[in-house]
């Protein structure tokens, strides 16, 4: 016998079923009846797409903390409301390195080389307790069957335990680093060392900066899959005239859960004067003819990664004058800031290159207190009041990938072959701004794709989705 199918016996988890107030009472006789009868399964779990890519980034790390020992959580449930909880996603460093998408599993790496890797898991819910059909949470007959650790093993190709073992194994004097704020119960059984544990976040960031071409072709699936879900929502406009900014959430996350994980973030649906809120995720406003409407929506694939994507449509199906000259300054700040991408410039090259566009578009339109160039000196930014944000972020299992690397690597650093990142400018004129034109407030213009570094350049992830104004105008027509 494995030492899977005997740890998953031997160490069954013992804390009481997670049961609620209003649940009837269960008779010894009726829990006797319950743990007897059933006929046993395995599922069939491929080997997972990312095992192998996994097993080269574990060895990566462990080389870069010889003989320590590093802790990976993939955290547990958040609670919603009360007694209703999130639908889990794990930590995205935990599954990078591991594969694993299951709650309140631990990945824990020893050795110089990735070898010794172990992860710590919860598995299916042993029949012989009440666990099996109490438990909320856990609970087979409630919750689904979780994968047993031998099937996870199978599946991962990595070595599987179950997780009552992992606090002996963290008793140790180990040298420990924990990637920490994913798990409080982690963080508990290992004193904290902020230096070590920060310097683990950095690296477990920092290595996802560069992505191989499996990661690149994840994240084009997501870019496809998202463009779906934007045309479904323009193919559903008169649904969407009728119930407003609600109509195009619920539309575009049917296409994410059907073809992919998740939406890798709330959708932005910002009709109107709501555009001018960066990140609007009510949607709960009306679509009203003759207005733009603000689109900033992204798929999350099976495997986490994320598109991210903006568009402005014009309700109408057509862009007024107005609404036209200040789309087309958004857009060529956006090429302008596509064309900067390529190895070994600035990771800020895209921004500035965009900023310079809007901030010459704006002293056209007469609204900067100074000239162009003196507003975009550093010490001005004057410009900023219509721009608020910058142009890009990394992108990739999370929407703002590798968020605790070192400036030097990321926001001061240069951009590799392999980086995906987006280029996104806007122009944002408040209601209420008394320093523009009254036709200019309430409107709110963002255009946003998804741009990975090539050896040569650069290559737009999201380019089947139109961007310039007789595009998108053709586009919706062949839509509605």
């Amino acid at each position: 016998m494995s030492e899977q199918t005997t740890s998953e016996t031997a160490a069954p988890i013992t804390t009481d079923p997670k049961t609620e107030s209003h649940d009837p009472a269960v008779p010894e006789a009726y829990s006797t009846f319950m743990r007897t009868g059933w006929g046993d399964r395995d599922l069939d779990l491929p080997r997972h797409p990312v095992a192998e890519h996994a097993a080269r980034r574990r060895a990566a790390l462990a080389a870069l903390f010889p003989g320590e020992r590093l802790v990976l959580p993939s955290g547990t449930y958040k609670v919603r409301s009360n007694d209703t909880d999130y639908r889990f996603r794990s930590d995205t460093a935990h599954t990078y390195f591991s594969g694993n998408q299951t709650s309140d599993a631990v990945l824990v790496i020893q050795g110089d080389t990735g070898e010794e890797a172990i992860l710590y898991a919860r598995p299916r819910s042993a029949r012989d307790t009440d666990e099996f059909f109490r438990d909320r949470q856990y609970g087979e007959l409630w919750a689904g069957r979780r994968p047993s650790l031998h099937e996870m093993e199978s599946s991962l190709g990595l070595r599987v335990r179950h997780i009552d073992r992992l606090q002996d194994e963290l008793s140790g004097t180990h040298k420990t680093r924990v990637h920490r704020g994913i798990s409080t119960a982690v963080d508990r059984m290992v004193s904290a060392d902020a230096a070590l544990d920060a310097d683990l976040a950095r690296v477990v960031s920092e290595m996802r900066l560069v992505k191989n071409d499996w990661e690149i072709g994840e994240l084009q699936e997501a870019c496809d899959i998202t463009a779906l879900g934007f045309q479904d929502s323009v193919r559903d406009w008169a649904e969407v005239l009728k119930y407003g900014e609600r109509w195009i959430e619920g539309t575009f996350f049917r296409r994410a859960r059907a073809m992919g994980n998740d939406i890798g973030y709330d959708s932005i649906v910002g009709g109107g004067k709501h555009a001018t809120t960066l990140h609007w995720i009510e949607n709960s406003g009306p679509i009203t003819p003759g207005e733009l409407v603000l689109l900033d929506m992204g798929v999350e694939g099976h495997n986490l990664y994320t598109a991210d994507v903006t568009r402005t449509l014009p309700v109408d199906g057509t862009f007024t004058n107005l609404q036209r000259d200040l789309y087309d300054l958004v857009l060529q700040a956006q090429q302008a800031g596509i064309d900067a991408v390529r190895p070994a410039v600035p990771f800020t090259a895209a921004h500035e290159a965009a900023m310079s566009v809007l901030a010459h578009g704006l002293g056209d339109l007469g609204l900067l207190p100074v000239p162009a160039e003196e507003a975009l000196d550093p010490n001005s930014k004057v410009y900023a009041r219509w721009t608020l944000h910058g142009t890009s972020h990394m992108l990739g299992m999370d929407v703002h990938d590798c968020g605790a690397a070192a400036p030097s690597a990321y926001a001061k650093g240069q951009l590799a072959e392999g980086m995906v990142l987006t280029v996104e400018p806007g122009l944002y004129f408040q209601e209420d701004d008394l320093l523009v034109p009254e036709e200019l407030r309430g409107i709110g213009i963002r255009i946003e794709d998804d741009i990975v570094v090539t050896a040569d350049g650069s290559r737009n992830l999201s380019d089947s989705l139109p961007r310039t104004s007789t595009d998108v105008e053709e586009w919706m027509g062949s839509q509605l």
